[in-house]
C-alpha cells in the first residue's frame, strides 16, 4: 500500500509539471515512471491501488498510439510490418515499445471506464492497423511457419488481449471506423487465407469473433456501404476452388459471423450476402468437405453449420403453412393448441443449404452434424416441425437415401424420427410407410435393422400402433419375412450356416419377433391375424435358438389369449422334447408357463396337455444330477442350475394346482405325488439304498428351521448333498402351504447380446441390446437367495401353518429314509428328527389334521419307514408314532388297517 501511494504522489507531481514540459520531456518522465508501475504490480500480485489509473491509461495508451503512428508513417508494407515487430517485442533489455503495450495490456484488464480511456486514446484503429499488416505480410524468415519464440509468443497474446478488451466494447467498434482496416482486414481474410502469416491466422479469427458480437447500426452500415461481404463472398468463391475445404471453412465461417451477429440490429449484411449467392458459397464449400479421420470434428465447419441452423430463424416474417393432418393421431397431440416460442424458421434458404448437404454428401461427422441441427430446430419449437415438413419434406426425403449413409448416420437419423413419436406425440404416416418399404426391400441389411428398432420403439409407446402397422401392411410383411426364415432354420437344423445364423441377419429375425411381440400385446385381434395366417407352428421354431426366444415366448402367451389348449400344448411339447442339457430352454419355457398358469382358466388346458406328465419327466430327466461329485452330463452343468430346474418344475405343478379341485384331485388319484417323490429321490443327493442304518444317540438337536438357517446363513461347513436335500424340502415345504408358486429363490437373469465385430456395425452401442446367450452363475448361490429362511426366531415352527397339498407331506416322508450319508451319520440321523419333527408341528392343528385325512399320509409313514416305526429304540420311532397317533385320531384308512 505503501508503495502505490508513493506511486501515486509522483504521478500526481508528473501531472501538474507535464503542461509546462516539451513533449520530448513528458514522454521521458512517463517511459521512466511505468517501470516503477509495473514493479509495483508484480510485488502486488497483481491488484493495483492507484487513485488516477483512469488518466494513466489514457496517456500511456496515446503514447503508444503516436510510438506505432510514427514506424508506420510513410513506409511501405514489408517495413512497417519489419518497424512494428522492432517496437513490439521484447529486445534483452526493455524497449520503450514493449514497455508501453505491456503496461496497456495491464490497465486493459482493471475495469471498464479504464478501457473506455484506452479506447477514446485512438489505439483501436492504429491496433487493427498493426493485425492488419501481421496478418497480411507474413515474414520470410523460416519462424513465421514454424513455432514462434517465447517472447514472441508473450507479445502476440498481449497484443491480442488488448484488442479483445477493446472490441468487445461498441465504442472500440466505432473507433474502428475511422481506418478502413476493418473492412480490409475482413476481405483480407477471405481473399489471402492460403498467403497470411501462419501464426496469425487463429489470434486474427479471435479479434474479428469479438468484433462481430459488438457491431453497431453505424458499423454495419459501414461495412454495407463499401461492399465488405459482397467482395468477401466472391474471393471465398475462387479459394473454394483451390483451398482445402477445411481451410475455407475457417475463412468462410468468419465472415458468416458478421452476417448473422448483426441480423438482430439490422438486415442489410444478410440481404448483401443473399443476394451475392452466399447460401451457394455455403454449399460449395460444405460438399467439398473432405473425409475427417474417425471420431475427429472440425470446428470451423461445425460452426458454419451452427450459424446456418441459426440463420433459419432469421427472417421478417413467420411461415404461414397448413398441412393435412393425416388421421389416426396419439391422444396427446393438439394441434390447434401448439404456441410459437418466437424462434421458429422464417428462413428457408438456410435451411436448404443443410437439406442439400445431407443429401448430396456421405461424410458420416458433416451428416451427423445437420441431423443434430434439426434436431436443435424442433427443440426451439415444436411448431419448426410442422413448418419445415409440410413444406420442404426434408425427413420425408432423407428416409428416401438414408440407406445410402454410414450406420452411425442411419442410427441417429431413425433416432430423429422415433422422437417425432415420442417427444412430439405426432405420428408421420407418411414417412413410416416409406420406412415400411425400406424394411420390405432389405437393400442394407443394418439400414433395416436400425429401421425395426425405430418403429418398435413407436410400438411400445401406444397400443395405437397395434391398429396402425396392422392396417399398413407391416404385420402381414413381418409374419411373411418370419416364415421364410423359420423354413431355412428348420431345413438347416443342425448344420451351421454363418450368412444367416451370425451377425446382421440374426439380429433382424430377432428384432422383428420382438416386433410381432409388440403388435400382439393387448391386441386379440393381430393375435388372431397371426393364427389365421398359419404362423404357430413357424414361429414355435425360434424357441430353440436363446437369441430368440424372449420375443418368441411373449408370442405364444398372447396366443394363449386365445387358444390356452394350443399354448399348452406348444410349450408342454417342447419340455418334453428337450434335452438334458438344454437348461436355459427349459427353465425360459417353466417360466413362460408359469406367467400363463397365473390365470386359472388356463390350468384345465394344462392338465388337459399332460403337463403334470410333462413336468414330472422333467425331473425324471435329471437322474443323479445333483451327485456329489456330478458325473456324466452334469459333471459341466452348475448345481444351482439343476436346483433352480427343480424349483421352477415345482412352481409349475403347484401354480397348476393351486386352487383347483379338479387339478388336486387328478394329480392326486393318479398317484403324481408319488412319482414326483420317487424323481426326487433319484437325483443323486437322496440316499439311494433304501436301508435305515442303526440308530446313534444325537449329541445335538436342531429344529427344522434351525438347520435352514445353518446350512444357508451361517459359516458352518454343510457337505453339497445335504444343502440340496435341504433346498428340495423347503421346496417341498412351500409347496405343503400352497406359496411355492408366489416365491423367488433365484433372481431373473438378464440377457446380453454376444459381442460380435462387424464393420457395418459401428456405433451399435446406441440399439437396444438383443439376448443370445445366458450366462448363469457359479455354482455358489448368492446369499439373497437364502433370504426365504429368515431369522429362526421370526420362523417359529409354523404349527398354526395351513395345508394346502397334503401330498407333499407324503413326498417329504417318502424322501426320509434318504436323507443320509456314509460318513454323515449323526448329520443324517439329526436331519431325519428334524423333518419328522417339521412334519409333527404341521399336523398339530386339527384343522391340518382333517385335511390330512385321504393324504394316504397314514400308509406313506408305514411303508417308508417301517424299519423306524419298528424298532423303538430309533430316534424317529417317537417323533413318528405320534404324528401317527395324531392323524389315526381322525380317521384309519382301510389300508392302514391291513
Amino acid at each position: 500500500t505503501l508503495q502505490w501511494e508513493t506511486l501515486g504522489r509522483q504521478f500526481v507531481e508528473y501531472e501538474q509539471v507535464a503542461p509546462f514540459l516539451i513533449p520530448e520531456e513528458q514522454q521521458r518522465r512517463l517511459m521512466d515512471f511505468l517501470p516503477l508501475f509495473l514493479k509495483a504490480w508484480e510485488q502486488s500480485a497483481g491488484v493495483i491501488v492507484f487513485p488516477n489509473i483512469q488518466l494513466l491509461a489514457s496517456e500511456v495508451s496515446k503514447l503508444l498510439t503516436k510510438e506505432i503512428k510514427r514506424n508506420l508513417n510513410g513506409k511501405p508494407a514489408e517495413e512497417a510490418r519489419l518497424a512494428l515487430e522492432k517496437l513490439l517485442q521484447q529486445k534483452g533489455e526493455a524497449e520503450d515499445g514493449h514497455l508501453l503495450l505491456k503496461s496497456v495490456y495491464l490497465l486493459s484488464q482493471t475495469d471498464l471506464r479504464t478501457v473506455w480511456n484506452i479506447i477514446g486514446s485512438g489505439l483501436p484503429a492504429a491496433l487493427m492497423q498493426c493485425l492488419y499488416l501481421f496478418f497480411t505480410f507474413p515474414l520470410k524468415k523460416t519462424s513465421d511457419d514454424g513455432e514462434a519464440s517465447e517472447d514472441d509468443s508473450q507479445t502476440q497474446e498481449m497484443l491480442v488481449k488488448i484488442m479483445l478488451n477493446m472490441y468487445r466494447e461498441k465504442q472500440g467498434v466505432e473507433e474502428l471506423l475511422a481506418s478502413d482496416k476493418l473492412q480490409s482486414l475482413i476481405i483480407a481474410t477471405a481473399s489471402l487465407w492460403d498467403q497470411c502469416s501462419h501464426l496469425w491466422k487463429t489470434p486474427t479469427g479471435r479479434v474479428l469473433r469479438t468484433i462481430s458480437k459488438a457491431q453497431t447500426k453505424t458499423s454495419i452500415m459501414y461495412l454495407q456501404a463499401v461492399d465488405c461481404i459482397k467482395i468477401a463472398i466472391q474471393n471465398l468463391f475462387k479459394l473454394s476452388d483451390t483451398l482445402p475445404a477445411c481451410d475455407v471453412c475457417e475463412a468462410a465461417s468468419i465472415v458468416l459471423c458478421f452476417v448473422k451477429d448483426s441480423y438482430p440490429i439490422s438486415s442489410a449484411l444478410l440481404m448483401e450476402f443473399e443476394n451475392n449467392d452466399g447460401y451457394q458459397l455455403l454449399l460449395k464449400i460444405l460438399l467439398r468437405y473432405e473425409r475427417l479421420q474417425q471420431n475427429e470434428g472440425d470446428p470451423y465447419l461445425d460452426e458454419i453449420v451452427d450459424m446456418l441452423t441459426c440463420l433459419t430463424t432469421c427472417g421478417k416474417t413467420e411461415l404461414k403453412v397448413s398441412g393435412n393432418i393425416v388421421h389416426p393421431q396419439l391422444p396427446h397431440l393438439n394441434f390447434e393448441q401448439t404456441r410459437s416460442s418466437g424462434m421458429t424458421v422464417k428462413n428457408l434458404q438456410a435451411f436448404q443449404v443443410l437439406q442439400s448437404v445431407f443429401q448430396k454428401s456421405n461424410d458420416q461427422h458433416l451428416c451427423g452434424r445437420i441431423l443434430t441441427a434439426i434436431a436443435t430446430i424442433w427443440a426451439w419449437d415444436t411448431m419448426n416441425f410442422f413448418f419445415l415438413e409440410w413444406t420442404l419434406q426434408p425427413i420425408n426425403q432423407f428416409t428416401d437415401i438414408i440407406h445410402f449413409k454410414p450406420p452411425p448416420v442411419q442410427i441417429q437419423f431413425f433416432k430423429l424420427v422415433e422422437s417425432i413419436v415420442l417427444d412430439l406425440s405426432y405420428i408421420p404416416h407418411e414417412i413410416l410407410r416409406k420406412i415400411q418399404y425400406l424394411i420390405k426391400e432389405n437393400i442394407v441389411p443394418f439400414c433395416t435393422l436400425t429401421a425395426l428398432q425405430c418403429l418398435l420403439s413407436m410400438t411400445k409407446k401406444d397400443l395405437l400402433f397395434s391398429d396402425i402397422f396392422r392396417d399398413s401392411g407391416l404385420l402381414g410383411l413381418l409374419l411373411a419375412l418370419l416364415r421364410k426364415q423359420a423354413k431355412i432354420l428348420r431345413k438347416s437344423a443342425g448344420t451351421h450356416l454363418p450368412d444367416l445364423e451370425e451377425g446382421i441377419k440374426k439380429e433382424i429375425n430377432a428384432v422383428m419377433l420382438k416386433m410381432v411381440a409388440a403388435l400382439t400385446v393387448k391386441s386379440v385381434r393381430n393375435t388372431v391375424v397371426l393364427k389365421d395366417y398359419g404362423m404357430v407352428p413357424y414361429i414355435k421354431i425360434f424357441l430353440d435358438d436363446e437369441c430368440y426366444r424372449s420375443a418368441t415366448l411373449s408370442i405364444l402367451e398372447q396366443l394363449s389369449v386365445i387358444s390356452y389348449e394350443e399354448y399348452m400344448s406348444i410349450i408342454i411339447g417342447a419340455l418334453c422334447s428337450s434335452t438334458q442339457g438344454e437348461l436355459d430352454l427349459k427353465l425360459d419355457l417353466l417360466k413362460s408357463l408359469l406367467r400363463i398358469l397365473e390365470c386359472p382358466k388356463s390350468h384345465s388346458a394344462f392338465r388337459t396337455c399332460s403337463g403334470f406328465n410333462g413336468l414330472l419327466s422333467l425331473l425324471s430327466d435329471m437322474e443323479g444330477a445333483l451327485q456329489d461329485p456330478p458325473s456324466g452330463l452334469w459333471t459341466g452343468v452348475g448345481q444351482n442350475c439343476i436346483l433352480e430346474l427343480v424349483f421352477y418344475t415345482l412352481q409349475g405343478i403347484t401354480a397348476a394346482l393351486h386352487l383347483d379341485p379338479v387339478n388336486s384331485n387328478f394329480f392326486q388319484r393318479n398317484g403324481l405325488f408319488e412319482k414326483m417323490a420317487e424323481d426326487l429321490g433319484s437325483l443323486g443327493c437322496f440316499w439311494m439304498q433304501g436301508e435305515w442304518k442303526t440308530s446313534l444317540r444325537l449329541e445335538k438337536t436342531r429344529t427344522f428351521a434351525e438347520f435352514l438357517d445353518a446350512a444357508f446363513c451361517s459359516s458352518e461347513p454343510f457337505p453339497a448333498w445335504l444343502k440340496n436335500c435341504l433346498w428340495i424340502l423347503s421346496f417341498l415345504d412351500h409347496m405343503v402351504r400352497g406359496t411355492l408358486h408366489l416365491e423367488t429363490y433365484f433372481k431373473e437373469r438378464k440377457t446380453e447380446i454376444g459381442e460380435a465385430s462387424r464393420d457395418d456395425q459401428e456405433g451399435l452401442q446406441a440399439q437396444e441390446e438383443h439376448p443370445v446367450v445366458f450366462k448363469r452363475p457359479g455354482n455358489k448361490l448368492p446369499a439373497s437367495a437364502y433370504r426365504l429362511w429368515g431369522n429362526p426366531e421370526e420362523r417359529g415352527e409354523m404349527g398354526d401353518c395351513a395345508i394346502v397339498h397334503p401330498g407333499a407331506v407324503c413326498v417329504m416322508v417318502r424322501l426320509l429314509p434318504k436323507l443320509y450319508k456314509e460318513g454323515h451319520s449323526q448329520l443324517s440321523q439329526e436331519i431325519q428328527c428334524a423333518v419328522v419333527d417339521h412334519i409333527q408341528s404341521l399336523v398339530k392343528s386339527e384343522k391340518s389334521r382333517q385335511v390330512m385325512c385321504g393324504s394316504g399320509l397314514l400308509s406313506t409313514i408305514i411303508t417308508s419307514c417301517q424299519d423306524a416305526f419298528r424298532n423303538e429304540s430309533h430316534p424317529l420311532h417317537l417323533p413318528l408314532t405320534r404324528v401317527f397317533e395324531k392323524l389315526a385320531s381322525q380317521a384309519i384308512e382301510p389300508d392302514v388297517l391291513r
